[in-house]
């Protein structure tokens, strides 16, 4: 008896399967800055540009140590909301985006300068007041008014004087405290270094 082939369905070529990378997208970080009891001592926020989340995680903790650094404070507990950046940070995940690494790398060796570092992970809605601050970061940048509506204050010219730190860096003034002014006002800066600097 001969034997018949069955014939099969024409092979269809196999579409290999990609990863694509995360998109970019407006990106801010918020940190909050507390002192050993638990009190506020600082609101930092930035909008950073297009990048992807993980890219403004590692923003906001560079944030903080560069913060730390400046003021002398020698031991610091983080939490964060990003579990990639906590494990990654401890060791137990690679790094294997190309944008992430130059900044792994940087907060690694910023760590190492304090005598004591630790990072934990929370849930978000243990960090929403950080994450509020991200917001407030994008609306300004996107030109939206801040939400919730912010109080109605004194006009910008009967305003007292405030003392706001700031550090001196590449030729730029930046500001360690939000001042909560609206865009375009203009103030007069008093300098009063807090440091000496070094003789070279």
């Amino acid at each position: 008896m001969p034997l018949r082939r069955r014939s099969l369905p024409p092979r269809r070529p196999i579409a290999p399967t990609l990863t694509a990378p995360r998109a970019a997208i407006p990106a801010a970080y918020g940190v909050v800055i507390r002192d050993a009891r638990g009190e506020a001592v600082a609101k930092l926020k930035k909008y950073i540009g297009r990048f992807t989340n993980n890219v403004a995680e590692y923003y906001g903790l560079i944030a903080a140590m560069d913060y730390a650094h400046a003021h002398g404070i020698r031991a610091i507990r983080v939490v964060s909301d990003s579990e990639l950046l906590v494990k990654q940070m401890r060791g137990l995940y690679r790094v294997k985006s190309a944008d992430l690494q130059p900044l792994y790398e940087r907060a690694q060796k910023m760590s190492a300068g304090f005598d004591s570092f630790r990072i934990e992970h929370v849930y978000r809605e243990q960090n929403r007041e950080a994450d509020a601050l991200a917001n407030e970061a994008l609306d300004e940048t996107e030109g939206k008014p801040p939400n919730p509506p912010a109080a109605k204050s004194e006009s910008p010219e009967r305003a007292l004087p405030r003392r706001i730190p700031a550090r001196f860096r590449g030729g730029v003034l930046y500001l360690l405290e939000d001042v909560g002014l609206p865009d375009g006002t203009v103030v007069e800066v008093s300098i009063f270094p807090l440091q000496k600097r070094e003789s070279s």
